[in-house]
């Protein structure tokens, strides 16, 4: 691999002789492929026990595993079962960092292919909100898929500037995740090209770009709230520069460890080094409570973290965030449909819009003027006086919570053709909707009449 100059001589610089030479030998090393567990659906240890391929645990995840090269996750069942997030072990971490408990309110601002979302919507086991945006419509789709296929509920996402949201949500979220965009040094060994758009580009380009994008971050931040700042690249002016500007514009912001309180030696061990102060041009002890994952120590690419805390006592402007939605009421085929889902929707609230709708999170303010994707979960569509059910409310069900289903073991050939839009012959169910299960997870809809079975898994989703 043929580095740029200019950054190869950083390098050296920044990391020291002996240690940039570890660095340039782990680049010849093939890149770890890795997913993450879908806690929504089920444990580590039950996929483990379920797993169609051998695992290995990414030691600082404990929802992460390697798996060996030659194998396709992305092609077997269970994917489409969302049971799992195909992603780079060292990207797992930011998510995994920000503690996010039920019941907050969180914002993944730049949050496309979705997954660091995946993993927030995930902690927050249903309770709460959160908010998915990336200001890229196209990848905002794309983010959107990820959401429903994982089962989220209570996700509002959208494809919006930093500063149109700062605009609706003043002083909202509890916690806020910041991936910004950058110059993707950590990335080289697994993207190669992306060196050309360094050469282009360089560091300054993308800091340009980071600074505006955390001031919108910090308008829209609670009192006491926390947010996380993550890059995947080793510039010490995105990452610990950014820092320590950020600090220095917003006194009420404080840098908290990154690393939960007593677990750092454990960290450390695992290969994970702190942010440098010797990296600044001036003094900033707490820069030590960031963190950076560098691919020649650790089986992953490259990452930086820092965590940031608002003091409480700062004054936040709730504007127009408190605008509600009109509530809808449901229409009798819809309420004909959720009497089969064993929840008790009678405290739940309900929007519609073009004959689709909604179930809404209880904290949803309004989102008028926004550019919208999803707004909480779509239950699907009336048309002609016919409600049909989304793909997006069977990834949420199970058969505790669904009174006709169709579950199928993993190596039924059944599962496969219904996974590519063939409605094969099924075992007889009720007539009416019927919900398809690969291995007790949800996979999509049917429906049935007269014992012969119609498929209604969504076309855009199918196996090729």
């Amino acid at each position: 691999m043929k580095l740029p100059e200019a950054f190869e001589q950083r390098m050296r610089e920044q990391l020291g002789e002996a240690e940039f030479e570890a660095y340039l030998g782990c680049l010849t090393e093939n890149v770890s492929a890795a997913l993450r567990v879908n806690s929504l659906k089920l444990s580590p240890e039950q996929f483990q026990s379920i797993s169609p391929f051998p695992l290995t645990p990414v030691p600082w995840i404990k929802k992460g595993f390697y798996y060996p090269d030659g194998e396709s996750p992305a092609k077997h069942p269970y994917y489409y079962a969302g049971l799992y997030y195909l992603q780079e072990p060292s990207a797992m971490t930011p998510a995994d960092l920000l503690p996010v408990k039920p019941g907050d309110r969180v914002l993944d601002l730049c949050a496309a292919p979705g997954g660091k979302t995946t993993e927030l919507g995930a902690k927050l086991q249903g309770e709460g909100m959160l908010v998915s945006n990336d200001i890229s419509h196209s990848r905002a789709k794309a983010l959107l898929k990820n959401v429903e296929l994982f089962g989220i509920e209570n996700a509002l996402v959208l494809s919006e500037t930093p500063e149109h949201l700062s605009e609706r949500f003043s002083g909202f979220f509890d916690k806020i995740l910041v991936d910004a965009p950058c110059s993707g040094e950590g990335m080289f060994r697994k993207q190669p090209a992306i060196m050309k758009n360094w050469e282009q580009y360089g560091t300054s380009y993308y800091n340009a770009l980071q600074k505006p994008i955390l001031n919108e971050a910090y308008n829209m931040l609670a009192d006491g709230g926390m947010l996380l700042y993550s890059t995947c690249t080793f510039s010490p002016e995105e990452d610990e520069k950014t820092v320590q500007w950020f600090l220095k514009n917003h006194p009420d912001i404080r840098l908290i460890d990154a690393i939960p309180e007593g677990q750092w030696e454990c960290y450390e061990s695992m290969g994970f080094v702190r942010g440098r102060e010797d990296y600044l041009d001036e003094p900033c002890p707490d820069i030590t409570k960031t963190v950076r994952l560098f691919p020649h120590r650790l089986k992953g690419e490259g990452h930086f973290v820092a965590l940031f805390q608002k003091e409480k006592d700062t004054a936040t402007a709730a504007g127009s965030v408190y605008d509600r939605f009109a509530y809808k009421k449901l229409p009798q085929d819809i309420k004909d449909f959720l009497s089969h889902i064993r929840k008790d929707f009678e405290e739940d609230f309900f929007t519609e819009s073009e004959g689709r709708y909604y179930r809404i999170p209880k904290e949803m303010p309004s989102v008028k003027g926004l550019r919208v994707l999803r707004t909480g979960l779509l239950l699907g569509e009336v048309s002609k006086g016919r409600f049909t059910p989304s793909q997006a409310l069977a990834m949420t069900l199970s058969e505790k919570t669904y009174d006709n289903c169709i579950s199928l073991p993993v190596d039924d050939p059944r599962i496969r053709a219904y996974l590519k839009c063939e409605s094969p012959d099924m075992p007889e169910t009720e007539d009416g909707w019927a919900l398809v299960l690969c291995d007790g997870y949800p996979l999509g809809f049917g429906k049935t009449k007269g014992g012969r079975f119609k498929n209604h898994y969504l076309p855009g989703w199918r196996m090729m």
